[in-house]
């Protein structure tokens, strides 16, 4: 206690793994908020977390880096919300279904514009009618991220993207013709034959037969496919 996050991070915990860029830190649990890197010097305690939108919760503490999806990280830890919901109330059995449902929309590129503030005013009306902690707090996740990663949930639902390459509705594979080497691995090992090209030639991919299941990514040893 009193302690930054900071220091735990980075001093105790040794920084992110493989030197991958940090991009928030879940504390308190299923119902904390994300915390961006402008607070890794708040201290922790009951106060300084409340006040940039998380909590003590559990004690518990989770490192997002640049590989992980926001959106799907809200989704995540609401899905556990909605299972644990004793259902008394409906704010929180009934609410916390629906915003969950709008996240997992938001995923599999199926979102607009409009669901961000109907979800935004769903999880504010959710904290104030719940009857017990558990509901009242169940939407922090999807509003601290939406308040401190507003633009990646707009790549979602306005340019179908998902920077992180996390959301496979939302990828695209494609092959660069400058590193293709034309040994047809990836065609070989495709389970809907959407990848054509000759031996030593470039090949190419159906964007409208790819079924997005990463294999050609996986197996291409000259990393001539990309996904994003």
């Amino acid at each position: 206690m009193g302690i930054t996050l900071r220091e735990i991070i980075y001093d105790i915990g040794g920084g992110i793994k493989n030197g991958k860029a940090f991009k928030a830190v879940q504390t308190g649990g299923p119902s904390g908020g994300c915390i961006t890197a402008s607070d890794l010097d708040v201290k922790i305690d009951y106060e300084s977390l409340a006040s940039i939108g998380s909590m003590m919760g559990s004690g518990g503490m989770i490192v997002i880096d640049e590989d992980n999806c926001i959106v799907d990280i809200a989704k995540f830890y609401l899905e556990f919300t909605v299972e644990e919901s004793c259902g008394k109330c409906t704010p929180c059995r009934v609410g916390n279904k629906r915003l969950y449902e709008m996240l997992k929309d938001i995923t599999l590129g199926k979102g607009s514009i409009e669901d961000l503030e109907k979800m935004r005013e769903l999880a504010e009306t959710i904290k104030i009618t719940s009857l017990c902690g558990l509901g009242q707090t169940a939407p922090n996740p999807v509003l601290s991220t939406m308040k401190y990663f507003q633009e990646e949930y707009l790549n979602h639902v306005r340019d179908h993207v998902c920077v992180a390459g996390v959301c496979q509705a939302l990828l695209r594979y494609e092959i660069s013709p400058s590193k293709c080497i034309g040994c047809t691995r990836c065609a070989k090992v495709c389970p809907v034959s959407c990848i054509s090209g000759r031996v030593k030639e470039v090949h190419q991919i159906n964007q409208d037969l790819c079924i997005k299941c990463s294999v050609c990514y996986d197996v291409c040893p000259v990393n001539a496919v990309s996904k994003g």
